[in-house]
């Protein structure tokens, strides 16, 4: 049972409408990760949640030859998870994007506060199953699901609870698309629910 994990993406204000790189309705996710939250500290199941964590020169942003406004600066209001996260005691903060060199989508290039990448805390864990969700579909969930299929984990993508970007219109259905041909599974709150109780039972 233990070896499964609720990984929230990048969940920060940046992302959420009136954040510098706002997901259409991405503050939609938050109530249902909260549950989704609730239920795996319920369970005695590890949360781990993403974050951007740019330095303020980075060339992931326009004005040094990216894509991307700037947002998620370190130490910033706009970093931070959105106000209404309620994120269990004990969940591991995951930082990614710190160099200035990289675009750092999946949470597979973030660290932990004791520089531990995530893949070794999950492997460390004994964890093999990740249930994903958070923002934004089209980038940082799906790079997150496909290097997780990649590295040898199960993925879950849970439907209810991510939102895209969308930068050209069916980025987030093309996106889901791929998760799922790499092997992805997809779930709602319901389906996880059952799932859970019934690998207790």
């Amino acid at each position: 049972m233990t070896e499964r994990a609720l990984v929230i993406v990048d969940v920060q204000n940046d992302f959420c409408p009136g954040g510098a790189l706002a997901v259409p309705d991405g503050d939609k996710v938050v109530p249902v990760l909260n549950r989704y939250a609730a239920l795996f500290e319920r369970m005695g199941l590890p949360v781990y949640a993403s974050r951007d964590w740019h330095p303020a020169v980075s060339r992931h942003f326009k004005g040094y030859g990216g894509q991307w406004p700037p947002h998620c600066v370190q130490g910033t209001r706009g970093a931070e998870f959105h106000p209404d996260m309620a994120l269990p005691e004990g969940t591991e903060i995951v930082s990614k994007g710190m160099d200035p060199e990289e675009d750092a989508y999946s949470a597979f290039q973030a660290v932990n506060d004791h520089g531990t990448s995530f893949a070794d805390s999950l492997r460390a864990r004994g964890i093999k199953h990740l249930y994903v969700g958070g923002l934004a579909t089209d980038y940082c969930v799906k790079a997150t699901v496909r290097d997780a299929i990649e590295k040898g984990f199960e993925a879950t993508v849970l439907m209810d609870a991510i939102r895209g970007v969308e930068v050209e219109p069916g980025d987030s259905v093309r996106a889901l698309e791929a998760m799922i041909r790499a092997g992805a599974r997809v779930a709602n709150l319901k389906d996880v629910e059952q799932e859970l109780e019934a690998a207790v039972r």
